[in-house]
C-alpha cells in the first residue's frame, strides 16, 4: 500500500510504501479511491492547535505521533473482510465514518462515538487515515452506502457535510423570518449553507472576507452575504437567531455572540484558535447559548447521506487532484486558495 505520511510536523508529507494490513475479526479493509482534504488536517500537519494566550495543544498528546497518515474524509471499495465482519461484501463502494471512539464506554454505546473521551480510534486523527491506498476500519457498521452520489462529494460528507449538519441541529427553534449566520465560507462553511437550505432555513447570512467565497455561498442558497471587514458588519448582523462559526477566532466569536438576539445561540465549530474572553452577566441576561459542536455521530451521517441521495443537499465546489498533489493541496488550503474542497484521487495510485 502507498501512504502520504507526516514524517515531521510542518514538513512536506512523504510517499511511503507499507505492507497492506490484513483485517482481523470485525475489521474491514477498504481500498481508498477518494480522500477529502480538510482544514483540520492543517492543524494536525502543523502538530498543534492554538489555545490562545501563548498556549498550544500538541497533537502528539492525542496519539498522533509521526510517522502518521492524515485523512478523515474517506471513500472507497471494500477489499477484504475479517472473519467476523458481517453486513458488507467485497467490491461494495462505501463512505467511511471516521469518528470512532473506544466502543466500550457509555458514550460510545449510546451512539455518540464522536464524544468519546478517549477518541481512541479516530481515523486520520490518532489512527492511520485516508491519505493512503488502503484503510483499516474496525467494524462494518462504520461503512455507509452512497449509491448515486458523486464519489468525490460522497467523501466530503464524512466530515464537512456531517460537521455542518450536526452543528445546524444545535440551533434554537427558528421562526420563518429568523436569520442564521454562517461565519466562514470555506469547505465546511459552504456545506453549512447547503445543509441549512436543505433543512428549510430561508434567511441565511453568509459571512466571510473573500468575495469569491461569498459569491459561492449565494449560489448555494445564502440569501444575504456580508464582508466581515465592513465597519458596519456587526450592526448589519445584529438580531440573528443563530450563528455557526466555522472559523473559530476571537474576532469571529466576538462578532457572532454580539449579534445574537435574546435567546439566540452561537455554535462554535472552527478550530483556528485563540481564547474567548466575555463578561458573564450578559450571557444570562440575554439568555444566549454558547455551544461547541464537534463533527457528528454515525446516525447523523446516515441522515446527511439520505439528504444527498434525495438531491436536497447541493454539492459545494469540488476539485479532484491526483494523490501525489497532497502537499500542494495542503499548501493551497493554508493560503486560502481553495474555494470549496480538494479531494485526492487514490484510485489510480498503484498499490
Amino acid at each position: 500500500m502507498i501512504s502520504y505520511q507526516i514524517i515531521e510536523h510542518g514538513k512536506p508529507l512523504q510517499k511511503v510504501a507499507l505492507e497492506t494490513p490484513k483485517p482481523q475479526g470485525t475489521e474491514v479493509l477498504v481500498r481508498i479511491t477518494r480522500s477529502g482534504v480538510c482544514h483540520s488536517d492543517l492543524h494536525i500537519w502543523h502538530g498543534y492547535f492554538d489555545l490562545g494566550g501563548g498556549k498550544r495543544f500538541y497533537v502528539k498528546e492525542r496519539g498522533c505521533v509521526p510517522p502518521f497518515t492524515l485523512g478523515h474524509e474517506p471513500f472507497g471499495v471494500v477489499q477484504a473482510l475479517g472473519s467476523k465482519a458481517k453486513g458488507v461484501r467485497v467490491g461494495q463502494k462505501r463512505i467511511v465514518f471516521p469518528w470512532i471512539g473506544c466502543g466500550k464506554c457509555a458514550v460510545c454505546k449510546a451512539g455518540q462515538d464522536n464524544y468519546c473521551v478517549s477518541g481512541s480510534r479516530i481515523l486520520g486523527v490518532n489512527r492511520p487515515g485516508a491519505y493512503s491506498t488502503h484503510l483499516l476500519v474496525p467494524d462494518p457498521k462504520y461503512l455507509l452506502d452512497a449509491s448515486g452520489i458523486d464519489e468525490a462529494f460522497a467523501a466530503t460528507l464524512a466530515c464537512s457535510g456531517l460537521t455542518a449538519y450536526s452543528a445546524s441541529a444545535k440551533l434554537p427553534l427558528l421562526a420563518r423570518e429568523d436569520r442564521v449566520a454562517i461565519i466562514g465560507c470555506g469547505g465546511v462553511g459552504l456545506a453549512g449553507v447547503s445543509v441549512l437550505r436543505a433543512r428549510g432555513v430561508k434567511h441565511i447570512v453568509a459571512c466571510d472576507i473573500d468575495p469569491r467565497k461569498l459569491e459561492t455561498a449565494a449560489k448555494l442558497g445564502a440569501k444575504y452575504t456580508l464582508d466581515t471587514r465592513d465597519p458596519q458588519a456587526a450592526q448589519q448582523l445584529a438580531g440573528i437567531a443563530g450563528a455557526i462559526d466555522f472559523v473559530g477566532t476571537p474576532a469571529t466569536a466576538a462578532l457572532g455572540i454580539a449579534a445574537l438576539r435574546k435567546g439566540g445561540r452561537y455554535i462554535l465549530v472552527g478550530l483556528h484558535g485563540g481564547e474567548l474572553v466575555h463578561p458573564l452577566p450578559p450571557i444570562a441576561q440575554r439568555a444566549i447559548g454558547i455551544v461547541g459542536s464537534y463533527v457528528g455521530n454515525l446516525q447523523e451521517l446516515k441522515e446527511v447521506v439520505a439528504l444527498a441521495k434525495q438531491r436536497k443537499l447541493k454539492p459545494l465546489p469540488l476539485e479532484t487532484r491526483p494523490a501525489a498533489q497532497a502537499n500542494a493541496a495542503l499548501e493551497d488550503l493554508h493560503a486560502g486558495r481553495v474555494a470549496g474542497r480538494v479531494v485526492l484521487d487514490f484510485e489510480t495510485v498503484a498499490s
